[in-house]
């Protein structure tokens, strides 16, 4: 396995300062890539294209939901289109650990997961989306141990449409380090991104992998 700054979170353009800081967080989590996403479109938009072929109007409208009925609106005091509510560890045969990313970051850091060592276990993401489709959407994960990265991945979540309820994804199973040299602490620094490089939430957490479960 393997500073809290707050963006304005709006799909819009960003302004150059927020474009700075944008930039500087997706260097830091090595994100490079010669895919050119292509232009973002409005729900409105998608609908109405290709009106002539039938079948592809009946899978946008079956992708789409409610969303084809009216603007979804979870959170009217919120503007942004992505909401990370989650984090869950999933180990088969255990409670799932999980992350409330809702709470203020500096707290997140705090909590730490204890992992068996050789585990086999995947995370989750749970997420809410509202006023438009977000395309592309990526987790990115970055471990390190003593200061040092030890592991990074990179996972492709998809497109999703707004709905008034809560979206989820679970990475393919991953497993932990074991042995003696492999315990300890580390630190992980995620990130929710997408194609158009906006950042819907930056944090960091702890694990630290031990022999046994702390029971």
């Amino acid at each position: 396995m393997p500073k809290n700054v707050k963006y304005n979170l709006e799909m819009s353009e960003p302004s150059p300062v927020e474009a700075e800081h944008l930039d500087s967080a997706l260097e830091e989590l090595d994100i490079e890539s010669d895919y050119k996403p292509p232009p973002e479109k409005s729900l409105e938009e998608l609908l109405s294209a290709d009106k002539e072929d039938e079948s592809l109007q009946k899978y946008k409208e079956a992708l789409l939901g409610e969303a084809k009925v009216g603007k979804v609106i979870v959170d009217p005091h919120d503007d942004r289109k992505v909401i990370v509510k989650r984090l869950a560890l999933c180990v088969k045969g255990r409670p799932d650990m999980e992350l409330d990313l809702t709470k203020p970051l500096d707290e997140l850091k705090k909590q730490v997961f204890v992992i068996k060592e050789g585990i086999s276990y995947r995370i989750r993401i749970d997420f809410l989306v509202q006023r438009e489709i977000v395309h592309g959407l990526k987790y990115v994960q970055k471990t390190y141990r003593l200061g040092a990265r030890v592991d990074k991945m990179t996972h492709m979540v998809g497109s999703y449409p707004p709905k008034t309820e809560l979206q989820s994804y679970t990475t393919p199973p991953e497993d932990a380090p074991s042995g003696l040299v492999a315990r300890g602490s580390y630190t992980v620094h995620s990130l929710f991104t997408d194609d158009d490089k906006h950042i819907h939430l930056k944090w960091e957490w702890t694990f630290e992998i031990k022999k046994d479960w702390k029971e």
